[in-house]
């Protein structure tokens, strides 16, 4: 009887625990020329400092809604990439660690917008009340939280608007 238990219990930890033990962690592959992979803080460092606006997806290669909205980003970065006006990056948090606690990055993917080498926000209507997005103390959209197609492409949009 007692063995009929454990196999019971393994069961049940491989149905709920094994997915996550056995989630895709491949490298995310990066469908666009115009997205920067930022390999060490000093790279994210130099791209602020030359471009005055940078839309940052902080990603992780086991996180599957970041593996959902990769290629969305991509996109984005197609249609929207102006050298030296608006650029896009991606960091992996479990390489560049120290970039994301720097930036307080804890769920990902989390998007945030840099102004001139901080991080800032754009004034986006509409946004304000969507559980994904957060808000600057400006009432400014600083960062987008989750693969929230629609936050985020509204943000890059006014973004390349120029406000």
């Amino acid at each position: 009887m007692g063995g009929l238990w454990i196999l019971l219990l393994a069961f049940l930890v491989l149905l709920f625990i094994g997915p996550a033990l056995l989630a895709n962690r491949s490298p995310i592959p990066e469908l666009s020329e115009n997205v920067y992979k930022i390999t060490e803080a000093a790279e994210l460092d130099a791209l602020l400092s030359s471009t005055t606006r940078v839309v940052v997806d902080f990603y992780a290669d086991w996180c599957p809604p970041c593996r959902a909205i990769a290629p969305f980003f991509s996109k984005l970065a197609d249609s929207h990439a102006k050298h030296g006006q608006v650029a896009f990056a991606k960091v992996n948090v479990d390489r560049v660690s120290d970039l994301a606690k720097r930036y307080g990055v804890a769920a990902m993917p989390t998007f945030m917008v840099f102004d001139k080498g901080v991080p800032g926000g754009v004034a986006v209507p509409g946004l304000g009340g969507r559980p994904s997005v957060g808000l600057a103390d400006d009432g400014r959209v600083s960062k987008v939280m989750g693969a929230d197609r629609v936050a985020l492409e509204a943000v890059v949009r006014t973004l390349a608007e120029g406000e």
